[in-house]
């Protein structure tokens, strides 16, 4: 059976290792690999920067295997194929919020995932807790593609017990409300039928992405699970600028963002596999 691994696209920043930690204390109990890459422009960089992540892993508690990759060429594309080309399950990376001189921000983040078929667990300045991912929040709107989330987060949750938190936008109009019932009830069938805790909590409002913030930090999750809808976000409830909102929110609380995959509603991921 294939071992299975993660990413951890690393700029020689704190929220990196932040990201780091994360993807340890998720590979850990998995008995997961991790590869820790960094991206240069020019091969005369490639050295130097060989050297800083050997003192990264260093630093580190043995326990999970990590394997250090510097990759020539641009993270926007290559962060991507790096994780496409091993297989990864996940891709954690850290942001640096909406504004920083030469690192990773919201919006590059979002550029950088956008390229990519693999999920991404997008950290702040917020370590992992020891017990994993207990509470989940899962903003379900009018999209049919935010069904492909539940794949990923109930493998999350089974294997680290999480409770599911779904919430969803009050719709007046009953052929939009119609609509989002529908995503609710396939993700109550396909939550029961795995035996994973779940809440439903409904929003009223044109604020749905605050609220989204707002009731992850009531129940204090760790972690937001949402589409990134750039390409297709004629009936979502989240655009890409709210996408970026909840990346990157005040209460740094991890992101799960993944893109829709075309002809299907779930994903393949599976931890448990």
């Amino acid at each position: 059976m294939r071992t299975k691994n993660f990413i951890v696209p690393h700029d020689f920043t704190s929220v990196s290792n932040i990201a780091l930690d994360h993807a340890i204390a998720t590979a850990k109990p998995l008995g997961a690999e991790i590869f820790l890459l960094h991206v240069v422009g020019k091969n005369k960089d490639i050295a130097g920067a060989e050297i800083k992540l050997d003192e990264i892993i260093a630093s580190y508690s043995k326990g999970v295997k990590i394997t250090t990759s510097v990759r020539v060429g641009n993270i926007f594309e290559d962060i991507g194929d790096f994780a496409a080309e091993h297989h990864s399950e996940l891709i954690f990376m850290g942001t640096h919020g909406t504004h920083g001189w030469q690192h990773l921000t919201g919006m590059n983040a979002l550029r950088v995932i956008t390229h990519s078929s693999v999920p991404f667990i997008i950290v702040q300045e917020s370590t992992p807790k020891e017990t994993g991912y207990d509470d989940i929040v899962l903003p379900l709107d009018l999209n049919k593609e935010t069904k492909q989330k539940l794949a990923i987060v109930a493998n999350i949750a089974k294997y680290f017990n999480s409770n599911i938190h779904i919430i969803i936008p009050e719709e007046k109009d009953e052929w939009l409300s119609h609509k989002v019932k529908a995503n609710v009830q396939f993700a109550e069938k396909y939550l029961g039928e795995r035996d994973i805790s779940m809440s439903i909590k409904v929003v009223k409002g044109s604020g749905f992405d605050n609220e989204v913030i707002k009731h992850a930090v009531s129940i204090d999750a760790d972690l937001i699970a949402i589409m990134n809808l750039n390409k297709s976000n004629l009936l979502g409830v989240l655009t890409a600028k709210h996408e970026e909102f909840i990346m990157t929110n005040d209460a740094k609380i991890p992101v799960l963002v993944m893109n829709p995959i075309e002809g299907t509603t779930t994903l393949a991921v599976d931890f448990n596999g």
